[in-house]
């Protein structure tokens, strides 16, 4: 026993000095790199970093670089593989619609948190089993701590009852150096838990990101919210996650933590109470445990109705949502897809409309954590009840137990008076101890027990929130791959479809499709113009052509179509992502990729100057400008970037869809005769009669609700009609030309030649 407090002081010391212990020589060795290799990069050298953002190893790894004291860290990135996403599946079965908006503490929770850990710990070396063996090292550690003391408390106690001043100033010695361990233990077991919650985020947010954004043939981005049933994707992946990685590393130590401390203190006090004291605690436990079961509402379910309601003010106002994603810059696919630019809103002067949907929505949401309060305050009150005054009661009759139920024996007549006294006196100061002891072990038991009371209640909010992430990840994995098109001779390469009918792929009317039994072949060289009323189905053959819709006759009709790389999509809304200006050209290539290209700067300015967009970067400041380019182009400025992009690329085929509609008809008879002019094929969406002259194959659809079509060269009979009412419709302006003319020189006269000169 005395080699016990020599121990006590080392570990403290240790404790004490541990980072001059450890972490001197590496800081030594760290400044001495420093000093003799490593050398703080110029400004220009971190914008260079900044804009190749990352260097790719061998084996998929990236290296993204990050600019950090002058100089650049290097952080390694390892993408998820299919093989991996292949085998997960087998473990994320879809759920029944039943089940989505029940979660409970089953079989069916056990099963969705086991397939969620697979992904959170892909193996036994991983670094978060690392950390949560740390971290049960240290909660051991710290209920060891606590026993320890609880019976020096109990010393301290005897040492004062009997008068002893040196074993009182021992005690306080020795209470001193045991605050360092356990203000130490506290300290880590707070900042493992960050830790470990952190590290399950990181992990689980690359891994639903990589499933999330998934390239051709999977597209998962583009068919979750139609054919997944899945909306509000961005609230599942931030909110949602970072909510179960803190409720799961904080519920881990919720539990573990009360769980040894009930575990060693009863079997502390089982040596003091007796049979008849440990047979009367575990029947607390059992009664505590039966009342507060019975009292305990279904948080689960309400947590992830709540959850749902915050979803659903996105919703109902997309507005608030756009904004909401602006601040955060989150995702810039989900503006594209679901984003309402707010200065459309502005423009009708909505917002007080807006205010009155969010409002409603709002109100909604309230009601309901209202209500789940009101439910709180019954529970919390029996809670209260019983772990702070059923348990203290409870207490004090175990702690009597020994003190009343053993017998006294005499001191006897061999004694004299003043040894019966000393004797007397131990008596009652190893009963003070004793007290003193049982009664802190009963109060860190007590809280132990309602930790582990209140735990129950944490489960059942983490079932809530891991259905949700289940439920996407579910709906994610079983998305089926789009049918993959019939190979094409590479000699002489084509898109044809035969017999297809095109179908919008979550609406399910198969039997209605927009476009019946469409046929066409297109080579290379042969230019198609696509062209209808609106409404009727033109963006969804441009969607097919390109292979984001599968065929609504799928197995029956045919498609031959190249690959993605020789198939480039431009949109009527330009996408501008998040980077420089240079970025911005050579979507979605990435900086390295346009070094390894082989090409320059120069090449990207004849690329801007084709599209008459070559002032852009003397006005914005360079190639390496970040900016909001979505806010800081316009409309027809973006539009001209997005066929920059296409004459960046060269593929063999360019499918435009009304990619033009915002661009003057002069420029865009310009960028056609370009496009041509480097051997694209093209495919046009258009109403433009003028873009005809451009194709010499025109597709009409008809509109008239039974799928009609027809498809003719340019030339032909009704193509002319259509030339010819065009020529007919500007002629008949050419012949008011005359008329505004006397008009501009009446207003000259009325001006004067001041008025004409301002």
């Amino acid at each position: 026993m005395a080699s016990k407090p020599h121990l006590l002081v080392l570990v403290s010391l240790l404790l004490l000095l541990r980072r001059r212990v450890i972490t001197g020589p590496r800081e030594i060795v760290h400044k001495l790199r420093q000093v003799s290799f490593k050398k703080n990069l110029s400004p220009s050298e971190l914008a260079q970093a900044l804009q190749q953002l990352y260097v790719q190893e061998p084996g998929g790894t990236r290296q993204l670089l990050v600019p950090f004291r002058n100089s650049i860290s290097k952080v390694p990135i390892h993408p998820t593989s299919d093989l991996l996403f292949s085998s997960h599946r087998q473990h994320f079965p879809l759920l029944p619609p039943a089940t989505q908006n029940k979660p409970n503490v089953d079989r069916a929770f056990l099963r969705q948190l086991l397939a969620i850990l697979r992904i959170t710990f892909p193996s036994y070396r991983c670094s978060e089993v690392g950390v949560v063996l740390v971290h049960s090292t240290f909660l051991v550690l710290r209920t060891v701590l606590s026993v320890g003391v609880a019976k020096l408390d109990g010393k301290i106690v005897k040492a004062l009852v009997s008068a002893d001043g040196r074993g009182f100033l021992r005690g306080l010695v020795l209470w001193f150096l045991l605050a360092i361990p356990s203000i130490y233990t506290n300290s880590m077991i707070r900042h493992l838990q960050s830790r470990l919650s952190l590290r399950l985020r990181t992990r689980l947010t690359r891994y639903t990101l990589d499933l999330y954004l998934s390239s051709h043939p999977h597209l998962r981005y583009y068919r979750i919210s139609g054919q997944g049933g899945i909306d509000g994707v961005d609230q599942y992946i931030t909110a949602d996650v970072a909510s179960w990685a803190d409720s799961l590393s904080g519920l881990y130590g919720n539990i573990l933590k009360p769980l040894l401390d009930i575990i060693l203190f009863t079997s502390q006090l089982s040596r003091s109470l007796g049979v008849k004291g440990t047979a009367a605690l575990f029947l607390n436990y059992y009664v505590t445990a039966r009342i507060l079961r019975a009292v305990t509402p279904a948080f689960g379910r309400l947590a992830a109705v709540e959850a749902t309601w915050k979803e659903n003010i996105e919703l109902v106002s997309p507005a608030w949502g756009e904004t909401r994603r602006r601040l955060r810059k989150y995702s810039a696919i989900i503006y594209v897809c679901r984003g309402v630019l707010i200065y459309l809103l502005s423009f009708y002067d909505g917002g007080k409309r807006e205010r009155d949907i969010l409002w409603r929505a709002y109100l909604r949401l309230i009601k309901h954590v209202n209500s789940i309060f009101k439910i709180r305050i019954a529970y919390e009150w029996t809670e209260d009840y019983v772990i702070k005054y059923l348990w203290s009661a409870a207490g004090y009759c175990l702690i009597s137990i020994p003190v009343i139920f053993t017998p006294q024996r005499s001191v006897g007549v061999q004694a004299g008076p003043q040894a019966a006294v000393s004797k007397a006196s131990d008596a009652v100061a190893d009963r003070t101890e004793n007290y003193i002891s049982s009664r802190r072990l009963l109060l860190s038991l007590a809280d132990a027990g309602g930790r582990l009371m209140y735990a129950y209640k944490d489960v059942l909010e983490l079932a809530g929130l891991t259905t949700r992430i289940y439920s996407l990840l579910s709906a994610l994995h079983n998305l089926p791959s789009l049918p993959t098109a019939s190979p094409v001779d590479s000699v002489n390469p084509r898109i044809s479809l035969d017999n297809v009918d095109v179908s919008i792929p979550a609406s399910g009317a198969r039997d209605a499709p927009l476009v019946k039994a469409l046929s066409l072949s297109l080579c290379e060289g042969e230019h198609l113009m696509i062209t209808g009323s609106n409404g009727v189905g033109k963006t969804a053959v441009a969607r097919v052509l390109a292979g984001l819709w599968a065929p609504g006759n799928e197995g029956e009709g045919k498609i031959q179509r190249l690959g993605r790389g020789e198939v480039f999509v431009v949109p009527q809304r330009a996408y501008m992502v998040t980077g420089s200006l240079l970025e911005q050209i050579i979507y979605p290539h990435t900086y390295p990729q346009f070094v390894q290209s082989g090409r320059t700067k120069e090449d990207l300015m004849e690329i801007l100057e084709a599209v008459h967009l070559a002032y852009l970067p003397t006005r914005e400041g360079g190639w390496t400008t970040r900016k909001e380019w979505r806010d800081v182009l316009s409309g027809g400025e973006k539009q001209r970037m997005a066929m920059g992009r296409v004459f960046y690329h060269k593929p063999r085929f360019a499918i435009l869809d009304e990619c033009t509609s915002a661009v003057s008809s002069d420029v865009e008879g310009q960028m056609y005769e370009h496009a041509k002019s480097l051997g694209i094929t093209l495919i046009t969406v258009s109403l433009r009669p003028s873009l005809a002259k451009y194709h010499t194959q025109l597709l009409t659809l008809s509109g008239d609700g039974t799928g009609g079509w027809t498809l003719a060269r340019i030339g032909t009979d009704e193509v002319r009609i259509g030339i010819d009412r065009e020529i007919g419709l500007l002629q008949s302006k050419l012949k008011e030309v005359e008329r505004w003319e006397r008009r501009v020189k009446e207003l000259e006269v009325l001006l004067g030649p001041k008025g004409v000169d301002a």
